[in-house]
């Protein structure tokens, strides 16, 4: 993401370079902006019975599932943002994660960081953003999970590939 302005007192930023990369600083304040990518957690959940679960979100795909994923918040470690999100989304308690892998998704200048999280399956309490929520069986989720636009079928087969080095 690239400021034109200011976010802590609103003055307009001067373009200067910082080491080999282009930056802005704000003259007044002296705070110094470079290129920043919003951070997303993008997590794949599997409960006691290896069954995956994905969410339909409309605004995505109306024909694709997806992984569960959001923003993190100011203040949050990357792993407690895993949890909240699955938690608001879902309403599935994260009992532990693994971080899997990271991916760029630049057409909306986002750095996506993959987890893979183990629940206890539990009752779903679907957020106002999920349109659908169920659990799938691994050889399911590759027919069914979005790959265009989004990097859910990315992250969904870098997990596989590691559930498979594992077992």
């Amino acid at each position: 993401m690239q400021f034109e302005y200011c976010p802590k007192c609103g003055q307009h930023l001067e373009n200067i370079k910082c080491g080999d990369d282009d930056c802005k600083i704000c003259p007044s304040c002296g705070k110094i902006y470079g290129s920043t990518p919003f951070p997303v957690v993008e997590v794949l959940v599997m409960n006691e019975d290896n069954e995956i679960l994905l969410l339909r979100q409309n605004y995505i795909s109306t024909e694709k599932w997806t992984v569960v994923s959001g923003y993190m918040t100011d203040g949050e470690t990357i792993e407690e943002a895993v949890s909240r999100e699955v938690r608001e989304e879902t309403g599935q308690d994260v009992i532990k994660c693994q971080y899997i892998s990271s991916y760029y998704f630049a057409s909306k200048q986002l750095i996506m960081i993959g987890f893979l999280a183990y629940v206890n399956k539990s009752d779903f309490i679907i957020s106002d953003e999920v349109d659908d929520i169920r659990w799938f069986k691994m050889e399911e989720v590759g027919a069914v999970i979005a790959y265009e636009n989004n990097c859910s079928g990315i992250h969904f087969d870098k997990c596989r590939a590691y559930l498979q080095v594992l077992h």
